[in-house]
């Protein structure tokens, strides 16, 4: 078990005592409300037994208590993501996730410049979207410019580059998931 497991579990015997006190009920009272021995109670409260769902489903009901009072939330940390923006070929970048691997996102600024694409390849997929500018897409043969509010997605296998189109910045966000990860995007289609 892990150190977080051990910690939590550790907490439930004095929580357990908490909640019968503040209701007044005795140990051999709550046994025969539960059908659990007072041996058994005592033990569970004290630490000398661990807690099962057998054993703590019939004590919540007992006390008309959801089963996460009797083990215990662990406390959600701040979700807020802060993180220092990357200077990376001319552009920057700010990661909007913490873990390293699985799904990657970012907010990316593409300084307003010329620049010559250079078409690249590698494992996964990627979906961006423009927030704001004009974003230019080499997709094998394909060159697009991307408005805001435009979003694409693409096997990252094909020969691919995105860059300024030379008449402004643009900032745009990016997924980017390892093969086999795809994001999709669901929208109506527009009428003709």
């Amino acid at each position: 078990m892990s150190d977080d497991t051990d910690e939590v579990l550790a907490e439930v015997g004095p929580r357990l005592r908490r909640i019968r006190k503040e209701r007044g009920a005795t140990l051999a009272g709550l046994s025969e409300t539960t059908g659990i021995s007072v041996s058994t109670l005592s033990r569970l409260e004290s630490g000398l037994r661990r807690p099962s769902l057998e054993l703590l489903l019939p004590i919540a009901r007992a006390h008309q208590v959801p089963l996460d009072e009797l083990v215990g939330t662990p406390p959600v940390s701040d979700p807020r993501v802060r993180s220092e923006p990357i200077q990376r070929h001319g552009r920057t970048y700010w990661p909007l996730t913490r873990q390293p691997g699985g799904l990657q996102a970012f907010k990316v600024l593409v300084p307003q410049r010329q620049e010559e694409p250079d078409l690249r390849t590698h494992e996964g997929y990627e979906w961006l979207y423009v927030m704001s500018g004009r974003l230019r897409l080499v997709l094998a043969e394909h060159d697009v410019v991307l408005a805001t509010g435009e979003a694409v997605e693409f096997d990252t296998r094909v020969p691919h580059w995105f860059g300024s189109t030379g008449e402004g910045p643009a900032e745009f966000l990016s997924l980017f998931g390892p093969q086999g990860e795809r994001m999709h995007v669901r929208a109506k289609p527009r009428r003709a």
